[in-house]
């Protein structure tokens, strides 16, 4: 195999590692996610007759959306506690 060949397939191949971690990162999966989460939880409560359904089904959403945000910090401080060995 050539040189520019297997330049082409690593630039391929990095391309699509961006794109994964852009979509792990991006918003649009946080709310495609949190939405999910809101409609089993809803959903749950509502079979279950749960009083306030519609309220109590946030917890779980608000925790995960919570959850992605100080995942983001904690994850800086663990690089740079790595980054130093």
């Amino acid at each position: 195999m050539n040189i520019e060949k297997e330049i082409e397939i690593i630039k391929d191949r990095n391309k699509k590692v961006e794109n994964d971690k852009a979509w792990e990162t991006s918003w649009t999966r946080r709310i495609s996610v949190a939405s999910m989460t809101y409609v089993i939880a809803l959903f749950w409560l509502i079979i279950i007759n749960e009083s306030i359904p519609f309220l109590k089904a946030c917890v779980p959403t608000g925790g995960y959306l919570l959850s992605t945000l100080s995942l983001s910090f904690v994850k800086k401080r663990w690089e740079n506690k790595n980054n130093k060995k």
